[in-house]
C-alpha cells in the first residue's frame, strides 16, 4: 500500500507536466485493446458476446474432454497439499512464500477444502453418496461451473491488466464519477466493473473488483456494495435464462425490466444496512491508491489526463504475468475446491429438503395480493436463486402462466447474489463480507425486485 501511495505522489507530481508520446500510445494500445476484449460486444454465430467471453467459451470447449481429469486432480492436490500443510507443516511449503500463500490456511478452510475433494472424486467415480453425485448438485457444480471458473481465471488473469494496469479504469471512471458518486456514492471506476459484467461474465466483474479492493482502489463498504449490487448479470445469460422460461419472444421487455430492478436496487441497498454499516476504509486500514478530487479542463481531458498519467507509471509486462499467473493458481488450488465444497451443498439443500418452500410460505399470500397466478408454485423459486443462479428458472419452467414465469424470471436476475459461486468467491475473497451478509442483502433484494417487477409486468407488458 506504501508502495501505491508514493505512485500516487508520483503521478500528482507527473500531472503537472505534458504527457510523453510513449506515455499516450502506452495509454492508449493497451486501453483500445482492453476496451475490444472486455466492453465492446460483437457479433458472434448468432450470440452476442465480448471478446474475452468468446476466447474462453472456445478454449473451455476445445480442452472439455480433458478438463474433468485437471480439475479432479487440481482439487484432490489441493485437499492434500492443504491438509498436510496444516497437520505437519512441511519446510518445502512454508519456507516458500508463494507455496505457502497457496496451500497454508485456517482449519475451517482446510476442512472445505478437503471435503470438496472428496465431493469431487464422488462426481468423477459416480459413488459415493448420491445426492452428492446427482447431476442436479455436485454433477451440476463440477462439471457446469468449475470447467468455466478454471478457464476464466487464466484468461482473465493474463489479459486483465489491459484494463487495469493502463490507464482505462482511470479514463472511463473520471467520465463516470458525476454519475456513480452522487447515485451509488461509489467511484467512477466501479462502472468498469458494471460494463464488464454486463457484457461478458459477473465472476469477470468480481475478480476485478477484488483485484481493485486489494490494491487500495476501492473501499471495504464501496467492494461489498460493487459485488452484490453491480455484478449484473450478462446479455448472454439472461437469454438463456429467458429461454428456459419460454420468454425469447418478450426479451427485450424482459431485460429492460432487469435492468430497472437493478438500478432501483443498487439506489437503495447501499443506504440501508448491512452496507451502509460496513467501514468505509482501505484494505489493510490503509489509505487508498486513488484521488478523484477535481481537476483544471474539461471532463474528457482529465479522463484523458488521468488515463495517460496511470499508463506512464505501468509497472513491467514480467511483473503484471507472474501477479495474473499467481492468482489464476490461487483459484485453481484455493477457490475451486470451496466452490465445489459450498456450491454442493447449497445445492443438496435446495433440491432434497424443504427448506426453501418452508422459507416461501409467507411469500404465497403476498403475490397471491399482487394478483400473481400459480403462487404456490412461484413462491419457492423467487428464494431458490439464494443457492443457484439457475434454480429459479428450472423451477419455474413448470409454470403455465407468462406472467408469473416472466416475474421469477426477473426477479431472479436481480437478486444477483448466487452463493454456488458468487457467495464462495466472495467468502473466499478478502472482501469482508459474511454469509449472513450476503443473506439479508439477497433478502433486501428479493423485497425491492418483486413488486417492482410485479408492476410493470401488469402494467406495461401484460
Amino acid at each position: 500500500m506504501e508502495q501505491l501511495n508514493e505512485q500516487q505522489q508520483d503521478i500528482n507530481t507527473y500531472s503537472e507536466k505534458a504527457p510523453s508520446k510513449k506515455s499516450i500510445f502506452t495509454f492508449l494500445i493497451p486501453s483500445l485493446l482492453g476496451a475490444l476484449l472486455f466492453l465492446v460486444p460483437f457479433k458472434i454465430n448468432d450470440t452476442w458476446t465480448v471478446l474475452i467471453g468468446f476466447a474462453a467459451g472456445t478454449i473451455e470447449r476445445s480442452l472439455s474432454a480433458m478438463l474433468p481429469m485437471f480439475l479432479l486432480a487440481i482439487i484432490l492436490l489441493s485437499g492434500v497439499l492443504t491438509l498436510l500443510a496444516w497437520v505437519v507443516k512441511p519446510a518445502l511449503i512454508m519456507e516458500r512464500p508463494a507455496l505457502k500463500a497457496l496451500f497454508y490456511t485456517s482449519l475451517p478452510w482446510t476442512m472445505i477444502r478437503v471435503l470438496g475433494a472428496l465431493f469431487a472424486l464422488m462426481v468423477m467415480t459416480q459413488s459415493g453418496f448420491a445426492i452428492i453425485y446427482s447431476p442436479a448438485t455436485g454433477g451440476t457444480i463440477f462439471s457446469d461451473l468449475l470447467p468455466v471458473l478454471a478457464v476464466w481465471s487464466v484468461v482473465m488473469g493474463l489479459l486483465m491488466p489491459l484494463l487495469l494496469e493502463y490507464g482505462l479504469m482511470e479514463w472511463l471512471g473520471t467520465l463516470a464519477k458525476k454519475i456513480m458518486r452522487p447515485l451509488f456514492n461509489l467511484p467512477g471506476r466501479a462502472s468498469v466493473d458494471s460494463l464488464a459484467s454486463w457484457m461478458g461474465n459477473n465472476m469477470m466483474s468480481i475478480l476485478i473488483t477484488i483485484n481493485q479492493y486489494e490494491n487500495g482502489y476501492y473501499t471495504k463498504r464501496e467492494s461489498a456494495i460493487i459485488v452484490t449490487n453491480f455484478t449484473i448479470t450478462s446479455i448472454g445469460f439472461s437469454l438463456i435464462i429467458a429461454q428456459i422460461l419460454d420468454l425469447s419472444e418478450r426479451f427485450v421487455p424482459f431485460y429492460l425490466t432487469v435492468l430497472v430492478g437493478v438500478f432501483i436496487a443498487a439506489f437503495i441497498c447501499p443506504r440501508i444496512p448491512p452496507l451502509s454499516k460496513m467501514h468505509h476504509t482501505y484494505a489493510g486500514d490503509e489509505s487508498g491508491a486513488i484521488n478523484e478530487t477535481a481537476a483544471r479542463g474539461s471532463l474528457w481531458s482529465q479522463a484523458f489526463r488521468r488515463g495517460v498519467e496511470k499508463a506512464a507509471h505501468a509497472p513491467k509486462t514480467t511483473s503484471v504475468l507472474k501477479k495474473g499467473a499467481f492468482n489464476a493458481l490461487d483459484i485453481w488450488f484455493g477457490m475451486l475446491p470451496l466452490v465445489m465444497a459450498i456450491g454442493t451443498i447449497a445445492l443438496v439443500i435446495a433440491e432434497f429438503t424443504s427448506i426453501f418452500t418452508y422459507l416461501s410460505y409467507p411469500l404465497v399470500p403476498v403475490l397471491e395480493w399482487m394478483n400473481i397466478p400459480e403462487a404456490a408454485q412461484a413462491a419457492p423459486a423467487l428464494l431458490v436463486g439464494f443457492a443457484d443462479m439457475f434454480l429459479p428458472a428450472i423451477l419455474g419452467a413448470g409454470i403455465e402462466s407468462e406472467l408469473t414465469r416472466f416475474v421469477i424470471g426477473a426477479v431472479s436476475l436481480i437478486q444477483l447474489v448466487y452463493m454456488s459461486e458468487i457467495g464462495v468467491m466472495l467468502m473466499r475473497s478478502s472482501i469482508p463480507i459474511s454469509f449472513w451478509q450476503l443473506f439479508v442483502i439477497f433478502i433486501q433484494r428479493t423485497v425491492i425486485a418483486i413488486p417492482v417487477v410485479v408492476l410493470i409486468a401488469h402494467v406495461i407488458i401484460f
